[in-house]
């Protein structure tokens, strides 16, 4: 039976697809390649750490003693260049970890600068850009963004000057574009924009925000000179296995500062139950870079598909990428509802649900969300959102097999296009 009678799209989707696939090919082989190199440096962790069936137990309660735990820990070290981490399902998710990180490093009369402009909706109220009398700002700690250069470059000139006539104890890089209509940040610009801030200031503390970028380029931004990095376990880190968690990686003495905000001061990293997440945690690492790579894949076929049909895509297939995020523009608030919808439709769980626009926790405006995962939220699975405001754009990640996101993507093209 064929592709366009078994789900009801047009021939048209079907043939495009098609001619889209054929022009990724190469672009595909330098995924594979990097997913390789990846590859090898998880495969090294595990063997320099010994894992063995013995680190897939669990603890319960206060989780001292916790073997698996400990292991993920290093390995995670080792594979961000790191000093140390902190690997935890008690982080419910990775703007938990972020406003632990920066509530741990941050105290009143510091001063805290993002350089990559206003950062993600979901962290705002954190630091207090939306009032919350529980935010940093509130606490008396001080704020400052400085905006990219066309949406694509750090502003050096005016992120030097600023440290110059400024006594910053932070500064926050959002690698990946979050709901903004902008370049993802690749590992050499944020190399480059380091090297300047240190000729400045040896002390302040660099923080990036990691999210969807794991596994896409060779390095990490530990291995550039950041001092702290965040991201989630149900994002490229947790390879579609882990049911929840954050890690934090970095330099020792901050992630124990990070630590002791989680639990408490004198707790620190010592306790912390697994239950039952280590061999998931375990195994989602090891197939990470595979994992990842088919996410990058079906989102560089998106962008071809996309574009094959005349809509604004970034990036483009064929541009560098240094996350799993994909955007495309739509000239209507309905087309984009209607493709997001579509995306449901092609899901492997709840196909049959039909998202609208709601007030999500933690966002300003209505939030649409496609997202039919065995992980619920889970965005190395096949997913878009969009908050619905203009410009109307989507943004997808993720995709745990190619086939399955390329089909997902068919359907919610035909879906998007029929208008239903």
């Amino acid at each position: 039976m064929s592709i366009s009678s078994l789900f009801n799209v047009s021939e048209k989707i079907v043939s495009v697809a098609d001619v889209a696939e054929n022009k990724v090919k190469d672009v595909f082989k330098n995924i594979d390649s990097i997913a390789y190199e990846n590859q090898a440096k998880v495969l090294e962790a595990f063997k320099h750490y010994k894992v063995s069936n013995m680190h897939f137990g669990y603890t319960t309660g206060y989780g001292y003693s916790d073997a698996g735990r400990e292991v993920i820990e290093n390995i995670y070290a080792r594979i961000f260049k790191a000093e140390d981490s902190l690997v935890r399902v008690q982080f419910v998710n990775a703007t938990h970890a972020i406003a632990t990180t920066l509530f741990a490093c941050l105290n009143r009369g510091d001063e805290l600068v993002y350089v990559t402009g206003k950062p993600y909706d979901s962290i705002l109220q954190t630091i207090g850009i939306e009032e919350n009398d529980m935010s940093l700002i509130s606490k008396g700690v001080k704020y400052s963004e400085i905006e990219l250069i066309n949406n694509e470059e750090f502003d050096t000139e005016s992120i030097v000057r600023y440290l110059k006539e400024n006594k910053v104890k932070m500064i926050g890089i959002q690698r990946s574009k979050g709901y903004a209509d902008r370049k993802s940040i690749e590992i050499s610009q944020i190399e480059k924009v380091i090297k300047e801030i240190r000729k400045i200031n040896k002390d302040v503390i660099i923080f990036v925000d990691n999210c969807y970028g794991e596994f896409v380029e060779q390095r990490e931004p530990i291995e550039v000179g950041a001092n702290l990095c965040v991201g989630s376990l149900i994002k490229n880190m947790g390879g579609s296995l882990c049911e929840t968690g954050a890690y934090v990686v970095g330099d020792k003495k901050l992630v124990e500062r990070v630590a002791m905000q989680l639990t408490c001061p004198g707790i620190g990293k010592e306790c912390g139950a697994t239950m039952n997440q280590n061999r998931n945690m375990l195994q989602g690492l090891f197939i990470s870079p595979c994992i990842v790579a088919n996410a990058l894949k079906s989102m560089v076929f998106a962008s071809a598909f996309l574009e094959e049909l005349g809509f604004n895509t970034k990036p483009r297939y064929d541009e560098k990428r240094t996350d799993i995020v994909q955007t495309v523009k739509f000239e209507k608030e309905e087309e984009l509802i209607k493709f997001i919808q579509g995306l449901q439709i092609g899901s492997p769980v709840d196909s049959h649900v039909i998202p609208y626009p709601w007030d999500m926790p933690g966002y300003t405006d209505k939030v649409i969300m496609a997202a039919g995962t065995f992980i619920e939220g889970a965005s190395i699975e096949l997913s878009a959102d969009s908050p619905i405001r203009k410009p109307y754009i989507a943004y997808m990640q993720g995709g745990i097999t190619y086939e399955s996101a390329k089909l997902a993507l068919i359907i919610a093209t035909d879906n998007m296009l029929k208008g239903e």
